[in-house]
């Protein structure tokens, strides 16, 4: 239920694609039942969001004492399906004071994009939105890059100017969207991504699998459609 890659040089391409063709066949088979549909991203203004010096992203309220730790690559389509079928289960248990989000965005996907650096440039532009501190304005942009406007893999992707439209339309101020079409923090972001994928190889055995969630360092599996509450209590 991943997309995943290693460093072994023979029989790679047909297990990440194996892996990604299983995924997209089980959620489109019936198991994939949106949680709290019509929630929406998080509602309540004393959500905050913070960029942390390694290039982690912390979505929730100041105090809260759960942390969930989410790995991500913007491209990848199982990542998209976690967002779909549990962001707005996500977003309710942050807006209550359950749980904070601490994403943790990678880039090995970059060559699956037509640009060769969407991945990258996602991040940036996650950067971007997450700097500026509004809490509902990064869960709306996060939701939209990762489900209705997410690209495909292998299919054309988004350009800068595309993705500052998006944070627009997720109510960012005219200074983000600037961040994202010069490209502020593409180097930041490359240097982020390393460091995440870095901890993701560490934390997995060795495998670098997106999506990744962690609970007090425990991997979880994420297509337990319990998970989130489970997180929540």
């Amino acid at each position: 239920m991943s997309n995943t890659t290693t460093y072994a040089l023979g029989g790679v391409a047909v297990v990440v694609v194996a892996l990604i063709v299983f995924a997209l066949f089980r959620w489109n088979s019936g198991n994939s039942e949106i949680r709290n549909d019509g929630y929406g991203p998080v509602h309540d203004p004393a959500v905050t969001v913070a960029l942390d010096s390694d290039g982690a992203i912390v979505l929730g309220k100041p105090g809260v004492l759960e942390t969930v730790e989410v790995y991500e690559d913007p491209i990848c389509p199982a990542c998209g399906s976690l967002e779909r079928i549990y962001g707005q289960e996500i977003a309710q248990q942050i807006d209550e004071g359950k749980f904070a989000i601490r994403y943790r965005l990678v880039n090995f996907l970059d060559e699956q994009s037509n640009s060769k650096d969407y991945s990258t440039r996602a991040i940036a532009a996650n950067e971007c939105v997450a700097q500026n501190g509004d809490g509902p304005v990064y869960s709306k942009f996060h939701d939209l890059m990762f489900t209705s406007r997410q690209p495909t893999e292998g299919s054309g992707d988004l350009s800068d100017q595309d993705i500052a439209e998006i944070a627009k339309e997720s109510g960012a101020p005219d200074a983000v969207q600037q961040c994202i079409t010069t490209g502020e923090r593409a180097e930041s972001a490359r240097n982020h991504a390393e460091a995440a994928l870095t901890a993701l190889e560490a934390a997995n055995d060795g495998t670098v699998a997106t999506p990744s969630v962690f609970i007090g360092g425990n991997k979880i599996e994420w297509t337990d459609e319990e998970w989130v509450l489970t997180a929540a209590r």
